[in-house]
């Protein structure tokens, strides 16, 4: 079963979008760019969601 983690490998602030796209097995310059663009359409309001993902989302321990 797939655990969703934030990445220790692939981070540039918190490893919140490289934890995703390992989960989702996409490239996280993707969801970078996925993000600054919806940062834009909603006001900054996922700058707030990026942070509560910092708290819930848990760093993986292991190293692979």
């Amino acid at each position: 079963m797939k655990k969703l983690y934030r990445s220790l490998e692939d981070n540039m602030i918190a490893g919140v979008c490289g934890g995703l796209g390992e989960y989702f097995n996409i490239d996280s310059t993707i969801i970078r760019l996925l993000f600054v663009v919806a940062t834009f359409f909603t006001s900054g309001a996922m700058i707030f969601a990026y942070l509560i993902a910092m708290i819930i989302i848990p760093k993986r321990l292991d190293v692979r």
